[in-house]
């Protein structure tokens, strides 16, 4: 029997595959104070909040959403774990956007306009999340000005990252945008002395969804990377091991006309 049949108190909830509500789950307003889009916000909002959301915990490798399905526009507050929004060509070529990390939310444009949800989203790692149905949700953007403006702007970042990537896509070779995908990660893993430590390792697949390519000759350029000092193995993770490189391989290649 699916996780959601026979509970009462879920019955409006949509049949979400893969996931299994747990209901012995706190409802704690202290795991919202996680989420970086009710960051400031005060108790008694947060406690309203954790009483509004579903709660839900979700083994890695499970479909949470899928793109083009007509849901109710729930929005997801992603607790613990990690998740990674990605779709699917039609040539079946995996197209992967981003990961997204504790403390992020997502599944916000369908809510917005109502409409169909615009990709996948599956589970990497064992995750709680908690969901926000579409009626308290947009209640919660007219009463919360700073969560409004927090929502603008996080939209605002993914059309640019977005337009940087169709850019990248219809300009760049698969070399060329391979070297933009690690910059991104390093970037995101934090440069200390011209260094940046990915960890653990990206596999080699994800990184070939990401940049719209194959496994192989991702593999192929990453060994030229290592080859040249650009790049070094550091056990499970992955050493940018001179960014300021990388940088200008980038910035060459773009001549920062994106």
């Amino acid at each position: 029997m699916n996780g959601f049949e026979g509970h009462p108190s879920i019955m409006r909830a949509p049949l979400f595959i893969g996931m299994a509500l747990t209901p012995d789950i706190p409802r704690s307003s202290l795991a919202l104070r996680r989420i970086a889009l009710f960051e400031g916000l005060p108790d008694q909002r947060l406690d309203l909040l954790a009483q509004q959301c579903l709660w839900h915990s979700v083994e890695a490798g499970k479909p949470l959403l899928l793109r083009a399905e007509q849901q109710q526009g729930e929005v997801f507050l992603l607790v613990s774990g990690r998740v990674r929004v990605t779709t699917y060509a039609a040539n079946g070529r995996q197209v992967t956007f981003r990961d997204s990390e504790a403390g992020e939310h997502f599944g916000d444009i369908a809510a917005i306009d109502g409409g169909p949800r615009s990709a996948d989203v599956v589970t990497l790692l064992p995750s709680v999340l908690a969901s926000l149905d579409r009626a308290a949700f947009l209640s919660l953007l007219r009463e919360e000005p700073l969560v409004a403006e927090r929502v603008m702007q996080r939209l605002a970042s993914l059309v640019r990252q977005l337009s940087e990537r169709v850019i990248d896509l219809s300009t760049l070779g698969v070399q060329n945008r391979l070297h933009a995908e690690l910059l991104r990660l390093a970037r995101a893993a934090g440069v200390a002395h011209n260094q940046a430590r990915l960890e653990p390792a990206p596999r080699h697949a994800a990184l070939a969804s990401q940049i719209s390519t194959n496994r192989e000759q991702v593999t192929r350029e990453l060994n030229v990377l290592a080859r040249s000092g650009v790049l070094q193995k550091d056990g499970k993770a992955l050493r940018v091991a001179d960014v300021a490189r990388l940088e200008a391989m980038v910035s060459q290649v773009r001549g920062d006309a994106g």
